[in-house]
């Protein structure tokens, strides 16, 4: 459905700053595909130019086999935009900004009316359909600015960071929309630098830093570039002195990698934590231990950005 290739931003070329440097990405019919990245790698100049507002400088792209250089009006009437920043008329109702960008795809009559009810719905804000948009909480315009990018019905939808600075209610809300538009057969390319979004909604991930495209993948393909042990922290309340025939027998299990002793606490790294936790259990109560505090982490995001990075997502 989307096919970019090389894409390249410069401001103000030549010597001006760089944006995006040789993206290359696909996304299948029915995906969604998440853009992760701190702010400023890059990815908004990537969605504005993948939505025909930015002229690239280098490469190419094509939306459902129609290119954004050359065929610009054709891409735009496949494509659905929801952009960072809300774009609504406070002044006027959710129903008649609706209406109004409803009429700038090109919809009318009947078709408008049923479309504005459609996506009204889907943005669960039918019941403030005649409310001015400036009585709104933020969580709700940005609902009401996906349905905009939904009217025409596209083939694909782009959403450029569309939970940033809402409420953990309406977040939640917009995550359920998004996961519920894609079992419906809508292709999402994703745009965030929250991991867990990306983790909770990706069948596909691509890492984007400094207008590079560092690394692109399913989750557990990402993850298993920074290893395929999960972790596993125990606190059994004695010394690491103590611990330590503990230690040595869970280092022993079948199973665990390796296990080693820090004060109170024993860490233990594993191929399947789930898998080997019963063995765990049995062995700590067979040396007269107790659990006063268990945790398993498993590879993430963060681990992989800060691997190919050298620094964490948000700094």
């Amino acid at each position: 459905m989307v096919e970019v290739n090389e894409l390249h931003k410069q401001y103000n070329p030549p010597d001006g700053v760089t944006a995006v440097q040789g993206v290359s990405f696909a996304i299948k019919q029915g995906e969604i595909f998440s853009l992760l990245g701190p702010n400023g790698a890059g990815k908004s100049t990537t969605i504005s130019m993948l939505s025909c507002l930015l002229s690239p400088t280098g490469g190419d792209a094509t939306i459902d086999g129609r290119s954004i250089s050359r065929e610009p009006k054709q891409v735009k009437q496949v494509i659905g935009v929801v952009p960072q920043e809300i774009a609504l008329y406070d002044a006027i109702s959710a129903k008649e900004n609706l209406e109004f960008w409803g009429k700038m795809y090109g919809l009318s009559g009947d078709k408008l009316k049923e479309r504005v009810t459609a996506v009204l719905d889907i943005a669960g804000l039918t019941d403030r359909a005649d409310d001015k948009v400036d009585t709104f909480s933020g969580g709700m315009k940005r609902r009401i600015n996906i349905a905009v990018g939904l009217l025409h019905n596209p083939k694909v939808l782009y959403m450029d960071e569309p939970t940033v600075g809402i409420d953990p209610q309406s977040r939640r809300r917009i995550l359920d929309t998004v996961k519920e538009l894609n079992q419906q057969g809508l292709t999402v390319l994703y745009t965030t630098h929250y991991m867990e979004e990306a983790e909770e909604l990706s069948d596909r991930i691509g890492i984007i830093d400094h207008g590079k495209l560092i690394a692109v993948g399913t989750q557990d393909e990402l993850t298993a570039t920074v290893g395929q042990y999960d972790t596993i922290q125990l606190d059994v309340g004695e010394s690491a002195e103590a611990n330590g025939t503990l230690v040595t027998d869970l280092a022993a299990l079948d199973g665990v990698y390796q296990a080693d002793g820090e004060g109170e606490h024993v860490v233990v790294q594993a191929k399947d934590a789930n898998g080997v936790l019963p063995r765990i259990l049995q062995s700590v109560t067979a040396h007269g231990r107790s659990i006063r505090r268990l945790e398993i982490q498993e590879p993430n995001l963060e681990a992989v950005f800060l691997h190919l990075t050298g620094r964490a997502l948000r700094d």
